[in-house]
């Protein structure tokens, strides 16, 4: 999965710098770590879209290509793929900036599910785009 041009010229939805304290044994940063980054990237283009506090419901898929590396920039991107009446599905694909090269290498892919809350704290339908 090659960094396109687009992928790194669009706005990411989340940016963070992977730290010592995210690592593993091995040295690489935990894979809880990158998950996190990407649900809440995943959580704002959920929000935006449904203008309503939303919950993760499901990873639906999780592939993870390359290590990233303490010092690495990581910018997770957000596509919507699908808008069901209370839920959204957003691809979310991280891309690490090599501290060392600057080159931009994609490291993970997901795809996650979340559902719109109403006050009551229940699914609620999300209605016509936002």
């Amino acid at each position: 999965m090659p960094a396109t041009q687009s992928t790194i010229q669009r706005e990411p939805a989340v940016r963070a710098r992977a730290m010592p304290a995210d690592t593993n044994p091995a040295g690489d940063i935990f894979g809880g770590w990158l998950m996190s980054q990407m649900d809440m990237a995943g959580e704002i283009t959920a929000r935006q879209r449904t203008g309503k506090r939303v919950v993760t419901v499901a990873v639906n898929a999780m592939t993870f290509h390359k290590p990233v590396h303490v010092g690495d920039v990581v910018s997770c991107y957000t596509t919507i793929e699908r808008v069901g009446r209370t839920s959204v599905t957003v691809k979310i694909e991280a891309v690490a900036m090599r501290q060392d090269s600057g080159k931009h290498v994609p490291v993970t892919e997901g795809v996650f599910t979340y559902v719109a809350l109403g006050e009551d704290g229940c699914p609620t339908e999300i209605g016509a785009s936002v």
